[in-house]
């Protein structure tokens, strides 16, 4: 073993690298794993204990002097390169046309959004895209085998589990561990089992709010999304509120404003009506307070609830919302300067 390691080292030491081809060939010869030095320390394995940290300290230094003069060869090749190259390059041509990244337009919406209330004591909480059934649906007063869960069309993972259909789990898991006074608003991604379309998906972005404390009341509620909509579209948006339903809240409201893709003239977007449904609200019923032991009789409070592609379609005026979805940078490029 120690005539063979001798006789490497003498041809590490001879080979003479004098071109670019043959730093290659030196390094097949003896640093590949089917290469001489490779062979070595498999004959390594079998050699009797007691030799072991004698000749293994001849390997490494073997192995060390080989990759060395590797290292140094390709540090000299590398640069030759690079001069031969750059005597190529004419400097005077100009320079290529580069494109600076931007947030993507449903990312600029969310934060405009987050920025506005923020403005009005809104502060920011996140919660899990999976969820169990008391925050996703018992908690906000959806009984089991209640006709209001079919709602919301869900993927469930397990009987009890499942991929959140509002972010509206989010204000539970924050009623649960905060007392009142509570002023909060809930951005995330959400999931239905939906047929795609220009104005629907399977997957979609929602921010929803919450406020509690004593003596709040629905014209607090109308007040702060009067707010919110002058802020966003400008004081000329004309707005209204009908009533609905929602599980969790009562009174329930849906907000309407004009569409802004026809200005009111009635078109696909808008079905015809010149109106935009752009969120849902009303007042927290009594017992989603009492679910995360909040009592009812000393707070109130009102929630709401909006699609972010939704307004990113009326602010920016596209009409299909799976073109935020497609990557195409022609379309991307577009917000660049936003």
């Amino acid at each position: 073993m120690n005539e063979r390691l001798e006789s490497i080292k003498d041809k590490i030491e001879r080979f003479e690298i004098k071109a670019k081809e043959q730093v290659d060939q030196y390094r097949l010869q003896f640093l590949s794993k089917k290469g001489e030095l490779n062979d070595l320390f498999e004959q390594f394995k079998t050699i009797p204990n007691d030799q072991k940290k004698d000749i293994g300290l001849k390997l490494n230094n073997i192995k060390k002097l080989a990759q060395e003069k590797l290292d140094e060869a390709l540090l000299i090749f590398t640069e030759s390169t690079n001069k031969s190259i750059n005597n190529l390059v004419d400097f005077t041509l100009p320079a290529e046309t580069t494109f600076s990244g931007t947030r993507h337009p449903l990312n600029q919406v969310e934060n405009e959004i987050i920025t506005i209330f923020k403005k009005l004591g809104f502060v920011y909480h996140e919660g899990p895209e999976i969820e169990d059934d008391w925050h996703n649906f018992s908690a906000l007063n959806f009984p089991k085998n209640h006709p209001a869960r079919d709602m919301q069309d869900t993927f469930f993972i397990s009987e009890d589990i499942a991929l959140r259909t509002h972010t509206s789990s989010v204000q539970v898991r924050l009623m649960e561990k905060q007392k009142p006074p509570i002023r909060a608003i809930m951005p995330g991604r959400v999931y239905r089992n939906e047929a795609v379309s220009a104005r629907a998906n399977c997957f979609f972005h929602q921010i929803e709010g919450i406020f509690i404390d004593e003596n709040v009341s629905f014209a607090d509620l109308k007040q702060t999304l009067y707010y919110f909509v002058q802020e966003l579209f400008g004081n000329d948006v004309n707005v209204r509120f009908r009533p609905s339903y929602f599980p969790f809240t009562e009174p329930s409201a849906e907000m309407d404003i004009s569409c802004l893709l026809c200005k009111g003239k009635g078109c696909n977007v808008c079905k015809y009506t010149g109106w935009l449904e752009i969120l849902g609200c009303g007042m927290i019923d009594p017992n989603v307070l009492k679910a995360s032991n909040i009592d009812p009789e000393k707070y109130s409070g009102f929630a709401f609830g909006m699609g972010i592609e939704r307004i990113a379609m009326l602010k920016f005026e596209v009409k299909d919302l799976r073109t935020y979805f497609n990557n195409d940078t022609r379309f991307l490029k577009q917000f660049e300067s936003i």
